[in-house]
């Protein structure tokens, strides 16, 4: 039986304590009206010399301005000017001109005036604000940059919450698969993956209350949750929203929800305790209906898991869709579920447990992390590029965003998840070396971390986007939770599945 450690408990408190302040920090410091924003932009105008304040000013032109009920919005609204359609099917109309951009007869004109060459765009013409008109987009600018910096601490919260969630969920979906495949190398680390699953209980009822939170308006992390947006003749209203509607409505977004997370749950339970009564069964009657249960649940997960990433990621862009997302995001989590898989083996090895692990064990999980690496970064490519040279305005306006604002982490994510693991994990014999999984799989949790990052905050922070306290706080929290709550599971049973019908073809596994 495995003893948790003093020293692995108490660094999951400090870690839990020290994310508690994070986030408190970050909601307490968040600015509360927009006197608050306005000081905030003339200190960062103080500090850059001014420069950065008359930046941002311009950027209020150029870069999406959100509003609570109008974050991230394209430009759908019809402007009445016969170079409308021109200005519809240029990648940068919507990109840099969103709907609440053209509520005012100014932007009419500036948007109305923009004329498409050779993918370069003319500068509009010149119209002379009065002073009522300068205050007011002001003051448009000061509401816009307050809802992103609300929006913030929110944003860093839920990522770190989703992330750290779905590790747990990629490895409940690689134990499914290893039962339906009876596989004859993985029984010995069926416990390991149980142990890392009896998270997603724990993190689904975070989740979701983070879910009812959003729909309750505590924040504006969902657009399409605004006050008005489907009502015609509302400031908020936006037609692509409105048209989603049937879907996109809280009550059967929240259905889901429930049902996505009791669904997998139910499995996660129902799939150890028949594994548990296979210990101490005379028959492999227990794992006949693991096998059942699993087929069943992979194709209930195959399915929510497409919607949920609808659901929770793409649904903060709602203008803006990929048919290959689904895959994408499973491809983030999964891998980061089998590099974690990966972590926790390693740790219970170096403290001698798992005597039946060997080399060959972890050198087929350090492959998993390879293939699937390299499987991500697949549908990262085939997404990017038909996306980006198909130049469709309500999509491109995703990449460009993120090149644009995000170039650092965008680009960095491909170094982390894709060039780094396939540098040194190609080799095999480094896939058998401790240190070199150990290095890999933190550089991969870290990249794919990134990667949600990057799918959730330019929609909901814009440009006011940094790493900084709420963002380290969150993780931290959750990982302190994440460690508590999995190495407290893997004390309660033994480490070994004794009973199952290939233990022994994996303990005596060699390749």
């Amino acid at each position: 039986m495995y003893t948790f450690s003093s020293k692995l408990k108490t660094l999951s408190i400090v870690l839990i304590l020290l994310g508690i302040f994070g986030i408190g920090y970050g909601f307490l410091t968040a600015p509360k009206n927009i006197e608050d924003v306005q000081k905030i932009l003339d200190a960062e105008s103080a500090h850059h010399g001014g420069g950065h304040h008359e930046a941002a000013k311009e950027a209020a032109h150029e870069m999406p301005k959100v509003l609570p009920a109008q974050q991230n919005q394209s430009v759908e609204k019809e402007v009445a000017h016969e170079s409308a359609e021109v200005v519809m099917e240029a990648k940068d109309t919507i990109a840099v001109k969103p709907l609440d951009t053209v509520a005012t007869d100014s932007a009419k004109v500036a948007v109305a005036n923009l004329e498409h060459h050779d993918g370069e765009y003319a500068a509009p013409a010149e119209h002379h604000q009065t002073e009522a008109e300068a205050h007011a987009e002001h003051e448009d600018h000061l509401k816009h940059v307050l809802t992103q910096l609300q929006n913030k601490p929110w944003a860093a919260l839920y990522v770190a919450c989703i992330f750290i969630m779905l590790i747990s969920l990629g490895a409940l979906a690689f134990y499914a698969i290893q039962q339906v495949a009876q596989a004859g190398w993985s029984p010995v680390l069926f416990r390991v993956m149980q142990g890392i699953t009896a998270y997603l209980p724990v993190g689904s009822v975070i989740f979701f209350v983070l879910l009812i939170l959003a729909g309750m308006h505590y924040n504006h992390l969902f657009v399409w949750m605004a006050e008005g947006v489907t009502q015609k003749g509302h400031e908020n209203y936006d037609k692509l929203v409105a048209a989603k509607s049937g879907y996109l409505n809280f009550p059967f977004w929240i259905i889901r929800a429930a049902i996505f997370l009791i669904g997998w749950n139910l499995y996660r339970y129902f799939s150890r305790k028949n594994c548990l009564a296979q210990d101490e069964s005379s028959d492999n009657s227990f794992y006949k209906k693991n096998f059942k249960m699993s087929a069943t649940f992979l194709v209930f997960f195959i399915v929510t898991e497409s919607i949920m990433s609808w659901d929770w990621i793409m649904s903060v862009d709602p203008h803006w869709f990929s048919t290959l997302f689904g895959w994408y995001v499973f491809a983030s989590f999964f891998v980061s579920g089998i590099t974690t898989i990966a972590m926790v083996t390693l740790y219970l090895k170096s403290k001698g447990y798992l005597e039946f692990v060997n080399n060959s064990h972890i050198h087929d999980l350090a492959k998993f992390m390879f293939g699937i690496s390299v499987f991500w970064t697949y549908l990262w490519f085939s997404q990017f590029m038909l996306i980006w040279y198909a130049d469709i305005p309500e999509e491109v306006t995703y990449f460009w965003t993120r090149i644009e604002l995000y170039n650092l982490p965008f680009f960095g994510a491909v170094v982390m998840n894709f060039v780094f693991p396939i540098l040194i994990l190609i080799n095999s014999d480094f896939k058998r070396l401790t240190w070199v999984v150990v290095m890999a799989g933190i550089v991969i949790l870290f990249g794919h971390y990134v990667d949600f990052f990057n799918m959730i905050m330019p929609g909901t922070v814009g440009d006011r986007w940094f790493i900084g306290i709420p963002e380290i706080g969150s993780l931290c929290f959750f990982i302190g939770l994440f460690i508590l709550v999995v190495f407290t599971a893997l004390t309660k049973v033994p480490l070994l599945a004794k009973r199952n019908p290939f233990i022994e073809e994996s303990k005596h596994f060699h390749y």
